[in-house]
């Protein structure tokens, strides 16, 4: 079906600021067996949950300076850590394990966005911004390339599965995850691949070129129910049908970084944006999580 951008974001819709006063906030996500939404403050280094009845709330300092969150098919929190270059997880009694930290044998550069496939593998980016004091720790980077990883359901295998991006980062499959898009800020641009049956990706090429004189740059991004992409970068939230067609965008008044589908019918859009944290209703459900 296609949409017009009025489909997707009605006239009525009003975007919320639900908390503000962060250093630089990232990675969204919705739990819904607990009905609130995790975030991170990179800079502060903290996660941090957000509910309606009261806000947000601290929940673990330090971070490792996180960004990318998603939740396992367990229900288990994972993280992306830039500090410890590492992707984690928090088990059900709070204790906190490395799941990904090398590749072959070498320290992962700093792991930014992360997602769960729907028989349990995780993927994620891995360019070099959390070698640095600000958003991770200084370090000198060990691999040769930003590449994106596959890390097999059992937590055994993780394969590299491309490398010639400059600086991969947000990530998602449509919703019947034949195709995976990953964002490479850099380029301001976005590439889909088909996603083969052993995890692997394959037939690489350009979804949507972003470039703008707007404040920002492609980062973060989600896909609804439709398949219809939603991107963080110049100007807002930028939605963009199938086929790649900019329907329209969520203009922002900060600088937004990414977003995350959320509340009891997964139609809330939220968005973290520079030092605070919006919503925003929309008409179409996103993908759920896990």
């Amino acid at each position: 079906m296609k949409r017009e951008f009025g489909d997707i974001m009605p006239k009525s819709s009003k975007l919320e600021k639900i908390a503000t006063g962060f250093m630089f906030t990232e990675g969204p996500v919705w739990d819904a067996s607990q009905g609130c939404l995790f975030f991170s403050d990179i800079p502060a280094n903290k996660i941090r949950k957000w509910t309606k009845a009261k806000g947000a709330e601290l929940i673990r300092e330090p971070s490792g300076k996180s960004n990318g969150l998603t939740i396992d098919k367990q229900g288990r929190l994972i993280a992306c850590e830039h500090a410890n270059r590492r992707v984690s997880r928090t088990e059900k009694d709070g204790i906190i394990v490395t799941i990904a930290d090398k590749y072959n044998g070498k320290k992962l550069n700093s792991p930014n966005d992360v997602i769960v496939k729907s028989d349990g593998s995780i993927y994620f980016t891995d360019p070099p911004y959390g070698l640095t004091a600000e958003f991770g720790k200084l370090g000198e980077q060990e691999q040769p390339f930003q590449g994106v990883y596959r890390l097999s359901a059992d937590g055994k295998t993780l394969t590299l599965l491309i490398d010639d991006f400059d600086k991969p980062n947000g990530l998602a499959f449509s919703p019947d995850e034949s195709l995976l898009y990953i964002d490479d800020t850099a380029r301001v641009h976005i590439r889909v691949f088909d996603v083969q049956p052993d995890g692997t990706i394959t037939n690489g090429r350009i979804f949507a070129d972003l470039d703008s004189d707007a404040e920002g740059s492609v980062d973060g991004m989600k896909i609804d129910s439709e398949g219809n992409a939603y991107v963080t970068g110049p100007g807002g939230v930028s939605i963009l049908d199938p086929a790649g067609k900019k329907l329209g965008i969520i203009e922002m008044p900060e600088v937004s970084a990414n977003v995350a589908w959320g509340e009891d019918d997964w139609k809330t859009l939220f968005i973290t944006a520079s030092s605070s944290v919006y919503k925003i209703k929309l008409n179409i459900p996103g993908i759920k999580v896990p």
